[in-house]
């Protein structure tokens, strides 16, 4: 008799670790239950959740069940999905956004030329995060944009200037070069 009081709890996190719409026969399947015990569990779940002090209900979908949102809260959903998400920094927008801190202003073709691949993809995603922007254009042919770093860029890495970015020895920085030609082939490695 116990098992059967827990199979509310166990149809909700069977649920809730789904995420989506699940079919009744596979929450039966897991939970190794008969059909009306299945029911019961299901109709127990459902008035708890009716309740007006609860934000999720459960619905069923041809066969299906899963866990939602009331209706209620829609205006407060939309605002946390509004609310603006830390961007993830992946090794290649580091790259690419140290180059622009050290060396700005600089143009695309620069960096390309520092890195060795393309870098259009990172520079339009470090634009669209806010952390460089178009700062000027080079007075050259085909007048390329150059970029700089952003307030936004010194927000989040915690510093109030430019002046604040560590210094790299010329040394080390003669070592970045050549650790750099050697990987894109430009000069050989003494074996």
């Amino acid at each position: 008799m116990e098992e059967l009081k827990q199979l509310p709890a166990a149809i909700e996190a069977l649920l809730f670790a789904a995420g989506g719409a699940v079919e009744g026969r596979d929450l039966r399947e897991a939970l190794q239950i008969e059909e009306k015990d299945f029911q019961d569990a299901l109709l127990k779940l459902k008035e708890s959740y009716e309740a007006e002090d609860r934000g999720i209900r459960l619905i069923e979908l041809d066969g299906k069940y899963q866990l939602c949102t009331k209706n209620l809260y829609y205006d407060e959903l939309v605002r946390l999905v509004n609310t603006p998400k830390k961007h993830v920094l992946t090794d290649v927008l580091l790259e690419t956004l140290s180059i622009v801190a050290y060396k700005q202003p600089v143009t695309r073709q620069e960096i390309e030329k520092i890195r060795g691949v393309s870098c259009s993809h990172a520079v339009n995603r470090l634009v669209e995060y806010h952390l460089i922007e178009e700062v000027g254009r080079l007075d050259a042919p085909g007048h390329p944009i150059l970029f700089g770093t952003t307030d936004d860029f010194l927000r989040s890495f915690g510093i109030s200037s430019m002046d604040e970015l560590p210094t790299i020895s010329p040394d080390r920085m003669q070592d970045f070069q050549k650790e750099a030609e050697e990987e894109a082939g430009l000069i050989q490695v003494e074996t």
